[in-house]
């Protein structure tokens, strides 16, 4: 139960950094970049800024652990497709190139270990 508790505050904890200060902040702005090269230059800063706002609604969404096993689906299809579209638009802006998509395959077996393994084992 406790692996479960810091997983859950572990990756919580992620979208919070990524969504309150690499995006509502605009403490890293490579993730504005990011997003003006994939959506549109013009609205970068806005569009980055809703999308750190959807980060943190996701950390209130793990943390309530309301639907857990759609939210980690959720979460996994969401990293999944945004490193498959960053890897290939904007691939010289990700903070570790070609292995930025290694990490976040490595969360998502973090989160489906989280939410499908640990969490199964606690009732058997």
């Amino acid at each position: 139960m406790k692996k479960t508790k810091f997983l859950t505050f572990f990756i919580a904890t992620i979208w919070f950094i990524n969504g309150f200060f690499c995006k509502i902040s605009n403490l890293v702005r490579r993730h504005q970049e990011i997003v003006a090269r994939i959506l549109d230059e013009e609205y970068a800063r806005e569009i980055t800024f809703i999308i750190g706002v959807l980060e943190i609604i996701m950390v209130i969404w793990i943390l309530s652990n309301y639907k857990s096993k759609l939210n980690a689906i959720i979460q996994i299809l969401i990293i999944i497709s945004m490193n498959i579209i960053e890897f290939f638009l904007a691939n010289d802006l990700l903070l570790f190139g070609n292995l930025n998509i290694v990490f976040a395959i490595l969360f998502c077996v973090v989160i489906y270990y989280s939410e499908f393994i640990l969490k199964q084992k606690r009732y058997v």
